[in-house]
């Protein structure tokens, strides 16, 4: 464990080398061609140094109220290990992963399992979707506005989004089910994007989705609070509450409509609509994700004035840096493709500085 590093500047400290690496980034693209082979050979270091850190940081992290909900976990897992008969009660597969890990490792190590288990099937998702190139699509992952908090706080969730697009990577539908399945196991809330997937199966024209999304903007305005207990009375699950409570904790909760956090949302849309209808970017595989995000997101924003909505907002939210970079990395089709992608990489990069370090701070 990393217990020399101030436990005050932890999580400070992850982001002032994410920003290193990004201006790193954005500089190294100015007088590089992105597929020079002095560029792939840098951009391929960049990568395994990336996972590594980004990996042992986060993993090695100690056991601390100041990453949320981990003093919850650790409680959880030391109860397992003192005897505690397994429950499986919430995410089947979460609770019968932490109840096997207690029989045989530490608190410390099973965090680092869970880091691996959120980091690793991102890098496989972007190896698969940008072979070479995979680096600028993991970059923007780690470098979300929420990529931390869901893997040292919202742990499960974060952990089943990752295998959720772990899953969408896949060629084969019947991978692509156990996956999905699995990401569902470690968190019933992934649900929300497993439905919007099936829905694309049966249609999957993104301008709707995009007039859909749209739509969700109004009606929330309009309906208040009418769709939070719409959907809840709709979900079993003890985490409604999450949709009705009352809780003031944190800074995402009951703070009315989010302005701010739907602006960021909607810079992944316009990426999208840019590409799709702009510049005429056909992408089947694209073209999925981008409607798997505008239906996820439309859920989020209906019910954006929900407890802890975050935990909605993540449920498309962790696909945005893959919406963003996707067509810079399968097809040229800007002028100055590497600068622009490294611009926006970094024009990214600062929405999440701005609000985990300096309004934070």
């Amino acid at each position: 464990m990393l217990d020399f590093i101030p436990l005050q500047y932890y999580t400070t400290i992850y982001y002032y080398l994410l920003l290193i690496i990004v201006l790193i980034t954005f500089f190294r693209s100015n007088n590089t061609a992105i597929n020079s082979s002095r560029n792939l050979g840098t951009i391929k270091s960049l990568s395994g140094f990336l996972l590594v850190i980004v990996l042992f940081y986060m993993g090695l992290r100690p056991v601390n109220y100041r990453f949320g909900d981990m003093v919850v976990y650790n409680h959880s897992f030391e109860m397992y290990q003192q005897g505690m008969s397994f429950i499986g009660a919430n995410d089947i597969v979460f609770d019968f992963f932490m109840y096997n890990c207690a029989q045989i490792m530490t608190a410390s190590t099973f965090f680092l399992m869970c880091a691996l288990l959120y980091v690793l099937p991102l890098w496989a998702a972007c190896r698969k979707w940008f072979k070479d190139y995979h680096y600028y699509a993991f970059l923007a992952l780690v470098a979300s506005f929420s990529f931390w908090a869901f893997g040292t706080n919202g742990i499960r969730n974060g952990i089943a989004t990752s295998v959720f697009l772990y899953a969408l990577s896949r060629d084969k539908i019947v991978f692509k089910i156990l996956f999905v399945l699995i990401a569902i196991g470690f968190h019933k809330s992934l649900v929300i994007p497993t439905a919007a997937l099936i829905l694309t199966y049966f249609y999957a024209d993104p301008k709707k989705y995009f007039y859909g999304w749209l739509a969700c903007i109004p009606l929330s305005l309009i309906a208040g609070g009418f769709w939070e207990g719409l959907f809840a009375g709709l979900m079993a699950d003890d985490r409604v509450s999450y949709l009705t409570g009352t809780n003031e904790q944190g800074a995402f909760s009951s703070t009315g409509f989010r302005w701010d956090f739907l602006l960021y949302s909607a810079s992944a849309v316009y990426a999208a609509y840019f590409f799709i209808f702009k510049k005429k970017f056909i992408n089947p595989t694209y073209n999925r994700l981008v409607c798997i995000y505008l239906a996820a997101n439309g859920f989020w924003i209906l019910v954006i004035r929900a407890n802890f909505s975050n935990r909605f907002a993540y449920l498309s939210w962790f696909m945005m840096g893959i919406i963003i970079v996707y067509p810079f990395l399968t097809k040229i089709q800007i002028k100055n493709q590497h600068k622009v992608l490294a611009t926006v990489l970094v024009a990214y990069f600062a929405f999440t500085y701005l609000m985990n370090v300096i309004l934070y701070n």
